[in-house]
């Protein structure tokens, strides 16, 4: 269906891509994997006609492939779903899914028959969002099922997919391989972009893998063992992703959450995570595992409750001024409040801590010197602090989102999906900086829909189900079969209650 050869692509100071040559078949789930910035998201871009190689060429159903942009490539049959929401958050949920091609008559639209056809979509990816809401009003999970649908919607014949599970819960994980599989059989041609290695070993065909803008190997799913696949990906043997979990210290919570109360989302919610301690945050897609964060930072309005920070209540206007009380928010929405994408990378990791640096004339010295040690500390691939971060991967973009407010020397960290797009030596590296900051005395708060990187993390996980606490597990004895238990309200065993009442107890 689609045969690449030769691409290159090179952006300043980085070579993107150096020859590549692949192809993908109708009726097949080709995975594509690698590190960040191994070159995954820049073939893509150039597959969709967001980009143009420097070097090389494609075919497309044996035609001659060079878009000249997105529309062109769109009316080709080429599709893809970001990895970054490509969204208007202004429009409704119906006029994102059909935006260019809404139907009309006489010039006019007709917005009935545009409602209607796209809950036909949404229904596709098992979801029952209504199309006239506000786009701006979703979850980021919700809104990657709407840029799904707004794929789905194209009737591609090659389906490029970018991480499309990073934010989606365990059933909606299902629904979508089950929607890809159908389009498998319908001789779609599917492209899976994922750093879930199981999760590429069970839905592709074929798996090739790209290090340092090169083809290293190309494999079949059966032949493809997760641990071979992240050493062919990383170029070394990884072993021990997870830290070893550390004793916490018996102390006074550093963080305590009193019957927090967020508008029809949160209800009743009380929690705390001691120095020390790493405390997941666990529950489906809706259960308000974000707005519970965002309302302890100031992001949403707290209806009802109290924060306590060492001891001392709070309520906060605003995440800065959460920060001066020593507690950080690491956003799930990377694009959105992770790093402004209009600046280069030594102004996104100083940009909360411009007090420090200087707030008129910044000490640049100063703001580069800490860029390179937070680059070394966490393996951030770019050249230098001037670089745009634009030019880098979604996971080093990632990286420098995080760095970002580690910078501000926080007490209480709370992090939303930390490794959300990163790859597994780089998740690696995540896991044993927030271990260690742990050690350190830091209370740290993980929102994650990765149960193993909950299990293999935390020392407690919180499962929320409905915007209420379902339970509260300690992680040792805790299995993904229990916290599923608790997420979606099914009944649980023996085991799972000794396992939820020795985790309630420890609170």
């Amino acid at each position: 269906m689609l045969r690449v050869e030769g691409l290159s692509k090179a952006f300043p100071a980085v070579q993107a891509l150096a020859g590549v040559s692949l192809r993908f078949e109708s009726g097949e789930v080709h995975g594509l994997i690698g590190e960040n910035g191994a070159g995954k998201s820049t073939m893509m871009r150039i597959l969709a006609g967001i980009e143009r190689p420097d070097e090389g060429s494609m075919t497309l159903a044996g035609e001659p492939y060079a878009p000249a942009g997105v529309r062109e490539a769109m009316r080709r049959g080429v599709a893809m779903i970001h990895q970054e929401l490509n969204l208007v958050g202004d429009l409704s949920i119906a006029e994102n899914v059909l935006l260019g091609r809404e139907p009309r008559r006489a010039g006019w639209l007709r917005r009935r028959s545009m409602i209607e056809e796209s809950r036909r979509w949404l229904e596709e990816v098992g979801c029952a969002l209504d199309p006239r809401r506000e786009l701006r009003e979703l979850s980021v999970a919700e809104q990657q099922l709407v840029e799904i649908a707004k794929a789905l919607s194209q009737r591609a014949r090659v389906l490029i997919m970018d991480e499309p599970t990073a934010v989606l819960s365990e059933r909606e994980t299902s629904a979508l391989f089950g929607l890809i599989r159908r389009l498998r059989a319908d001789g779609v041609a599917v492209i899976y972009i994922s750093h879930l290695l199981p999760e590429v070993r069970t839905l592709c065909d074929r798996i090739s893998v790209l290090r340092d803008g090169r083809l290293v190997a190309e494999t079949t799913a059966a032949d493809a063992e997760p641990s071979r696949l992240a050493s062919l990906m990383v170029g070394r043997e990884l072993r021990d992703v997870h830290p070893p979990r550390r004793v916490v210290p018996d102390a006074p919570p550093r963080l305590r959450l009193r019957d927090l109360e967020v508008a029809d989302r949160v209800h009743g919610v009380s929690l705390e995570v001691r120095p020390g301690e790493i405390l997941g945050l666990a529950g489906l897609v809706g259960s308000g595992r974000t707005e519970l964060a965002e309302s302890v930072v100031g992001l949403r309005r707290l209806a009802r409750g109290s924060v306590e920070v060492d001891g001392v209540p709070r309520r906060f206007a605003s995440p800065r001024a959460a920060l001066a009380a020593g507690v950080a928010y690491v956003s799930e929405d990377r694009k959105g409040r992770g790093v402004v994408l209009g600046m280069n990378c030594r102004e996104n990791l100083t940009l909360a801590t411009l007090d420090r640096y200087g707030w008129a004339f910044p000490r640049v010295g100063e703001e580069r010197r800490s860029f390179a040690r937070w680059r070394d500390a966490m393996g951030i691939r770019a050249p230098e602090g001037e670089a745009s971060i634009r030019t880098l991967s979604g996971g080093n973009q990632q990286k420098v989102a995080v760095a970002k407010w580690l910078d501000a020397r926080p007490r209480v960290l709370l992090l939303d999906e930390p490794t959300r797009g990163v790859d597994v030596g780089a998740k690696r590296e995540i896991y044993r900086l927030i271990a260690s900051l742990a050690e350190q005395g830091l209370a740290c708060l993980v929102i994650s829909s990765e149960l193993p990187e909950l299990l293999g993390l935390c020392h407690r996980i919180a499962v929320l189900r409905q915007g209420r606490l379902a339970g509260v597990l300690d992680a040792e004895a805790a299995t993904e079969e229990s916290l599923v238990h608790l997420a979606m309200g099914v009944g649980e065993t023996p085991s799972d209650r000794e396992s939820r009442d020795r985790g309630s107890t420890a609170a």
